[in-house]
């Protein structure tokens, strides 16, 4: 292992966002976290059945607070330097179930998409790979002030795009699919070692800063 493999000491949160037990993109998340690793990282597998929830109602809030399912996504996120999810293309969006997620976790105080790195990636049996349900899905992640890496990866034809050994088949596929999870290790270390940055977060971003319970004050650490 060279020298900046051996220094990269990140720990990326990673699942499929699809509940299905065969899903490709289970099959693309798994292959991601052993990129993570031989690349220096930690990854903290974790399914999309750990954090499903209930449709989300304000009145089920208010009488019962935020379900486990997303009270563990908080957690692991808090716990973790960066994320990585591999979601599926649901009628050229993301899955529905996986939206409501976000939705249940955004109203947990300090909101914790905010300020974290994230990297996107999809596995599709069309030709586009899924890349439509990951435009849809920077959206409400960057709306809550998560930094979403520029580029996507989207594996088209899917169902044959995997070898024996779970491994992208295609040898130039196989070496764009290291290298966008190196460069984004890369960003994510950086990040990590920043000095400490005060940043205001604004639901609205022309909304003047005193509205309630949509703004907050984030302290990054270094």
């Amino acid at each position: 292992m060279n020298e900046s493999r051996d220094t990269r000491r990140v720990r990326v949160l990673i699942f499929a966002a699809s509940l299905r037990r065969a899903s490709l993109n289970r099959r693309l998340a798994e292959l991601a976290a052993i990129v993570v690793e031989e690349h220096g990282g930690t990854a903290d597998r974790a399914t999309m059945a750990d954090f499903d929830c209930p449709s989300y109602d304000a009145d089920v809030e208010g009488k019962s607070g935020v379900p486990p399912g997303a009270q563990r996504l908080r957690e692991r996120l808090v716990a973790a330097d960066a994320f990585l999810i591999a979601s599926p293309e649901y009628n050229a969006s993301m899955p529905g179930y996986l939206k409501n997620a976000i939705d249940w976790v955004s109203r947990i105080r300090p909101q914790p998409f905010n300020g974290g790195q994230g990297l996107l990636m999809s596995a599709s049996l069309s030709m586009a790979g899924g890349n439509r349900g990951l435009w849809s899905l920077r959206v409400p992640l960057e709306h809550l002030g998560a930094r979403v890496y520029p580029d996507m990866f989207s594996l088209a034809q899917a169902q044959q795009a995997f070898d024996a050994a779970g491994r992208i088949a295609a040898p130039v596929l196989q070496e764009r699919f290291e290298r966008t999870i190196e460069c984004f290790l890369e960003l994510v270390e950086a990040a990590k070692h920043y000095r400490p940055l005060k940043k205001l977060w604004v639901e609205y971003l022309g909304e003047h800063p005193n509205a309630a319970d949509r703004v907050e004050d984030t302290t990054l650490s270094p």
